[in-house]
């Protein structure tokens, strides 16, 4: 029975496959089941950036004024004590 093949319409992926393949002396078979493995490690379990602020804002509500914060714990300093 013939291995699936998987068709890939875009020349850029095609050449930098190839071109992959020849560097790492392995087939471009694997060179692309480790690329996609590497991407599905690597993306697996992200929420998208504006999925995450939307939670973020809904559990905190509005922004900290940072500039207040600071102006209300600024307190002067004494200099050294000689």
């Amino acid at each position: 029975m013939a291995e699936p093949q998987l068709s890939v319409r875009s020349a850029r992926a095609r050449d930098l496959a190839h071109r992959l393949a020849r560097r790492e002396r392995r087939s471009i078979a694997e060179v692309v089941e480790r690329a996609l493995a590497a991407y599905e490690q690597r993306e697996t379990g992200r929420e998208p950036a504006d999925a995450f602020y939307a939670r973020l804002c809904a559990s905190w509500g509005e922004d900290a004024d940072l500039e207040a914060q600071i102006a209300d714990h600024r307190r002067a300093h004494s200099g050294l004590d000689l």
